[in-house]
């Protein structure tokens, strides 16, 4: 298992947080962001691959941002399944 710190881009969250094992994502804390999404998102979402939380998620977006917490969770993941695959 990996743990996995994703710095954020042009959300109100700073960094997410999350464990990924082949490519099943658990673990995932937001630090920053809307305080009652970021406690949901997580909960709906574990246990759930990469490729399902991209599925769902990719190209959600908040506002004028051009992406979202949800955005750049998806990113994350994935950025986290390449890490964990560099190290086996």
């Amino acid at each position: 298992m990996l743990h996995y710190d994703y710095r954020t881009k042009n959300t109100c969250s700073q960094v997410i947080s999350l464990d990924i094992e082949g490519d099943v994502v658990r673990n995932i804390s937001f630090m920053g962001g809307c305080d009652g999404n970021l406690k949901a998102i997580p909960i709906l979402v574990d246990g759930w691959t990469v490729e399902e939380i991209e599925k769902k998620l990719s190209g959600v977006t908040c506002g004028h941002k051009g992406t979202s917490c949800a955005d750049q969770l998806a990113k994350a993941v994935r950025a986290a399944y390449e890490a964990e695959q560099k190290q086996a």
